[in-house]
């Protein structure tokens, strides 16, 4: 029988590296073995989530699976990013980027996220399961994977070195992290289960949200790995996509143990605050289904939206504004979400092996950005 159990200490160990990896002169977390780019903190955690998911097959559960036709483009689109760095138009690629690693980097604050007594919310004992490590390990290594631990950088410095690699340095709006502190806010969390204890509820959107969210990043990652590895428009391409490439490979395991944790509670009995017992399934679905119909609707028109406008405002110094207004105009490409009424989320029996789990080779090779 697989191991299911770990101590945090485990899933928070790493193999041990040939050379660390370097990101424009950070220390960040990963290194590489024979050349090979392996993600940090997965000695132990890459077998636990397969454990895990074996232990969910071996009881028919599914898995929850998020459709990729569900996630929107990136705006702009990467022939758009081409182009307005072509024409010497770098701010709004510069402000995208360094949004990105602050975000990254706020990532942090899910090792902050109370995990209630199990036995108290959920009928059914989940010894041996995502669940019960969610506070002795999974979140820690989540954050730790995002901002950083110590001496060591994450994903926000990893951003912050594809940026300065491929744009050689740009100069940053002064703007962008309080335009991220002062944004849009919503009329603040509406419940849709009352009947539960209120942490446990925003436990739950929130691995609902930050799944959803780290599913869709796949194509920020294929905007940026284009964008940023096209040795026209980019200073240093090789090693800014290998970058974005690094990252990419971290995050799998994110995904993985978010989606095995809410597909292990999707099964269980929930318990209310007074006793209540709700379907696991009714619950986790219910949240899923709320955040895919903001992510795919009302969220990218509106960042399409703020995007468009910074692109405008830096086109606007341009010797031939309106014409490169023209053009970018002309490259544009129109999405709308292909469903947004019924479950939009599917259920899949797991698989025997997580290959783009690895922390072994992950096909992302040393392309020496350090030096």
């Amino acid at each position: 029988m697989e191991r299911v159990a770990y101590s945090e200490e485990e899933l928070l160990s790493s193999i041990t590296y040939d050379e660390p990896l370097i990101a424009d002169g950070v220390r960040c977390h990963g290194g590489f073995v024979a050349g090979h780019y392996q993600s940090p903190r997965t000695a132990n955690r890459t077998p636990a989530i397969a454990a895990w998911q074996a232990q969910l097959a071996a009881r028919g559960l599914p898995l929850l699976d998020i459709p990729s036709e569900l996630v929107p483009p990136h705006f702009p689109n990467p022939a758009q990013a081409k182009l307005l760095l072509r024409e010497g138009v770098r701010d709004p690629l510069a402000r995208t980027l360094t949004t990105i690693a602050i975000i990254e980097g706020f990532g942090a604050m899910i090792r902050d996220q109370p995990v209630p007594n199990w036995a108290r919310v959920v009928k059914e004992a989940v010894d041996g399961t995502a669940i019960a490590h969610l506070r002795t390990g999974l979140f820690e290594a989540h954050a730790r994977d995002e901002a950083g631990h110590r001496s060591e950088g994450g994903h926000k410095q990893m951003w912050e070195a594809a940026r300065d690699l491929a744009l050689d340095h740009p100069a940053i709006p002064s703007d962008v992290l309080m335009r991220l502190m002062t944004g849009r806010r919503g009329s603040g969390r509406q419940r849709l289960f009352p009947q539960l204890d209120d942490a446990f509820e925003e436990l739950l959107t929130t691995m609902a949200n930050v799944l959803v969210i780290e599913v869709f990043a796949a194509d920020t990652f294929a905007w940026a790995e284009e964008v940023l590895g096209d040795p026209e428009v980019s200073a240093r391409p090789t090693e800014a996509a290998a970058m974005v490439g690094y990252i990419r490979s971290d995050e799998s395991p994110h995904v993985e143990y978010l989606r095995t944790a809410l597909s292990e509670l999707r099964a269980h009995t929930l318990l209310g605050a007074h006793g209540e017992e709700l379907a696991g399934s009714e619950v986790v679905d219910g949240l899923l289904n709320r955040t895919l119909r903001v992510l795919t609707t009302q969220r990218p028109q509106l960042q399409r939206e703020e995007a468009r406008a910074d692109i405008a405002a830096a086109c606007a110094t341009h010797r031939d504004a309106a014409g490169l207004q023209r053009r970018f105009d002309a490259l544009e490409t129109e999405w709308t979400s292909p469903r947004t009424e019924g479950s939009l989320i599917r259920l899949a029996m797991p698989s025997s092996a997580l290959p783009e789990m690895s922390h072994s080779s992950v096909g992302a090779t040393h392309a020496s950005p350090a030096k």
